[in-house]
């Protein structure tokens, strides 16, 4: 038998085993040593003849030109990273119009390499000498200058590392900002650290335009050390711009970061809608205010809370959010006022705040033309709504006014896209309630407004306290409805193009006999009252409509129509909204005989802000040399034939008055239709025709045409 070998068949998995250890010993070895070597040529030369594949690699990966003018140091020191740049410059993205994003002359960094991969981003030492940056967004505030890479990426916010030491001199940065038209020069003190100290506060001024007002800036983050640590950041700054002072003083998360920041907020001025004119905002003008309150920024939304203050000389509380959105701006705001001043009111219709406070209710009177105006003429700002949408609700306790009792205003104003709702609007007013609803559709040039006021069944006395009227004896009521469609960018000129109705309703009631009689031009049951000693016997209101029909801003009485225990009153003519003249005539016809009575037309004349009572009129005027020349001719005894009235009044039906329903509609109590309530035009007589005299006169009065 053949002998065998003793290695026949032996395993070699230990000598394989040692090679492949070997060979990985070897590969580290080298892998270390190249590393070594690398970081040893690094360490010795500075790494400064990498100066050109940085340059080459960082503009390529940011999509920008980056460029190192002087000297250049990148290398590990001995394991962070060492970075020295002087002239370095990166510029601007292609659609920014040229220039530099950042440029120092000197930028010398250690950087905690580790803190990179994890993605903390740690700067243990920074140096900055001569810093500029210039950071602003695109027109459609979608891109922004310190984003890098793709050019049409959405911009992302400013996120800063956190640096642990280092020193800041002659940094200045430029912001703009399209939304706001936001720009500004910023600068910092130098800033010095050390050890993650800083030697004291970082403080910053600034100043610049927004909106084309020039604004000025300081302001200090007072817990830097705080800050480097990624803790809060005590912010405390003031801001001058657009007659207002803002004070803030509060914490920030982060020291560019302003979503969650808790500030504090002291607001004051000379008009606070200056204010809101600098985020686009067109709101009323106000007196001089002083407001508190907090502020903070969650995502697109800055909110404002907790409100307190006083303009003029109403308070204002509550809470308003402006969020920042395409295609606008939207402002929210749920406000109250305890107490809401008439001047400080007449701004929010139009009226020159100045000139109210300066000469009182004067002061919303103007002159046009040699007559006096009294609608406000203050022209909507069409293009300003275009650059804000707005859901406000507003509520005011009561009103400071003499002879205008309203107390509890709620207002709900909505505007979306030039479409303007005041809807509702509602107050109460001497016991009664009016409702409105106005929409303003500045989307249609010039605008189109529509009104629509109601008011609720009001008692008479304490409605006209303030004209001499006495509750006492006085039991009617007043309901109202005021429903136009004008167009114009001012009150005035709205109404003075308007079409519509106007209707005051007034039912069963009871007036002081005096006013009554007075308006009547009853001589015979004056006299008889006065001697009796009773001049406050009320006299019964069966029904009462004085309505109008308004056609291109002239209202024709459609009609005037009261009727009372003892007489008919009829009134015709009318007014223009163009040139706020009146033209009326009211006569008192009576259901009883009376030996002394005027039986003529009382005559209201004048404008809106200087109303005329003409009692003498040429009609009674004719009256009274009627009867002289019967005195003369006859015996005297019958001059007074020409003054009596025999009291053939018809009763007026009051469902048609109550109604509201225009003069064709009119009846007297036995079912007639009344001749002598007019056409629903301006004409004066009582058949509803006008001659040509008088419709000349009129076109002079209401329409300016001479």
């Amino acid at each position: 038998m053949a002998e065998v070998s003793p290695t026949t068949g032996a395993p070699a998995t230990p000598r394989r085993t040692r090679d492949w250890r070997r060979i990985a010993l070897r590969t580290l070895a080298g892998i270390v040593g190249t590393l070594f070597l690398a970081w040893l040529i690094l360490f010795v030369t500075k790494g400064r003849f990498l100066k050109g594949t940085f340059e080459r690699i960082a503009s390529s990966q940011s999509g920008r030109t980056v460029r190192v003018a002087g000297d250049f140091q990148l290398y590990f020191n001995p394991i962070d990273l060492k970075f020295l740049g002087e002239g370095l410059s990166v510029s601007n993205p292609g659609w920014a119009g040229g220039g530099n994003l950042f440029e120092a002359k000197k930028l010398d960094s250690s950087t905690a390499t580790l803190t990179f991969l994890f993605g903390r981003r740690r700067v243990n030492w920074l140096e900055l000498d001569g810093a500029r940056a210039d950071l602003h967004w695109d027109a459609a505030r979608k891109r922004n200058t310190w984003t890098f890479g793709d050019p049409n990426k959405p911009g992302k916010k400013l996120d800063l590392p956190i640096v642990r030491a280092g020193t800041f001199r002659d940094t200045r940065i430029r912001y703009r900002d399209p939304q706001f038209l936001l720009d500004g020069n910023f600068t910092l003190d130098t800033v010095q650290t050390s050890d993650a100290q800083f030697a004291g506060a970082i403080r910053a001024t600034g100043q610049g335009t927004v909106r084309g007002r020039p604004f000025r800036l300081t302001g200090q983050l007072q817990s830097p050390d705080a800050t480097i640590r990624g803790g809060q950041n005590q912010l405390t700054a003031r801001i001058e711009v657009a007659r207002s002072v803002a004070i803030l003083a509060g914490t920030l998360p982060g020291p560019t970061e302003l979503d969650g920041s808790n500030l504090a907020v002291r607001l004051r001025g000379r008009n606070l809608s200056d204010v809101f004119a600098v985020l686009g905002i067109v709101t009323p003008d106000t007196r001089t205010y002083r407001l508190t309150g907090r502020m903070t920024k969650d995502g697109p939304d800055w909110k404002f809370t907790r409100l307190k203050g006083v303009f003029g000389d109403s308070d204002l509380a509550g809470s308003l959010t402006v969020t920042q959105r395409e295609p606008r701006l939207l402002l929210t705001a749920d406000l109250t006022s305890r107490t809401l001043d008439i001047v400080d009111m007449s701004a929010f219709v139009g009226y020159d705040l100045e000139r109210v406070e300066a000469q009182g209710a004067a002061g919303v009177i103007e002159r046009a033309g040699g007559a006096p105006r009294l609608l406000p003429d203050a022209k909507l700002n069409v293009e300003a709504l275009r650059n804000f949408d707005a859901k406000v609700r507003y509520k005011v306790a009561s009103v400071r006014a003499r002879s205008l009792p309203v107390s509890d205003v709620d207002l709900t104003l909505d505007l979306n896209d030039r479409l303007l709702k005041l809807s509702p609007l509602t107050f109460a007013m001497a016991r009664g309630n009016v409702a409105s609803d106005v929409v303003i559709d500045a989307r249609r040039r010039p605008a189109v407004t529509d009104y629509d006021i109601r008011l609720s069944p009001t008692p008479m006395g304490r409605l006209l306290a303030g004209w001499g009227v006495e509750e006492a004896g006085t039991s009617g009521t007043v309901k109202a409805r005021v429903k136009l469609t004008g167009t114009g960018d001012t009150v005035h000129d709205s109404l003075a193009s308007s079409n519509g109705r106007i209707a005051i309703i007034l039912p069963a009631g009871s007036f002081w006999t005096r006013n009554v009689q007075l308006s009547e031009l009853d001589l015979g049951t004056f006299a008889q009252k006065m001697f009796e000693g009773r001049l406050k016997e009320p006299v019964r209101i069966n029904c009462g409509l004085i309505g109008f029909t308004v056609r291109s801003g002239v209202a024709a009485a459609d009609p005037i129509l009261i009727d009372t225990q003892k007489n008919v009153m009829i009134g015709r003519g009318g007014f223009s909204f163009r040139n706020e003249s009146i033209d009326l005539a009211v006569r008192a016809d009576s259901k009883r005989f009376s030996l002394f009575a005027g039986q003529s037309p009382v005559g209201i004349g004048g404008y809106f802000a200087s109303p005329r009572y003409s009692v003498i009129s040429p009609e009674l005027l004719g009256r009274a040399g009627a009867g002289l020349g019967l005195a003369v001719v006859a015996t005297p005894l019958a001059g007074v034939l020409a003054f009596v009235d025999p009291g053939d009044a018809k009763g007026a039906a009051c469902g048609p008055i109550l109604a509201g329903a225009t003069a064709r509609a009119q009846r007297t109590k036995d079912g007639e239709a009344r001749d002598d309530v007019g056409r629903g035009t301006t004409a004066k007589a009582e058949d509803g025709r006008s001659n040509r005299g008088e419709r000349k006169e009129q076109r002079k009065k209401f329409l300016g045409i001479f």
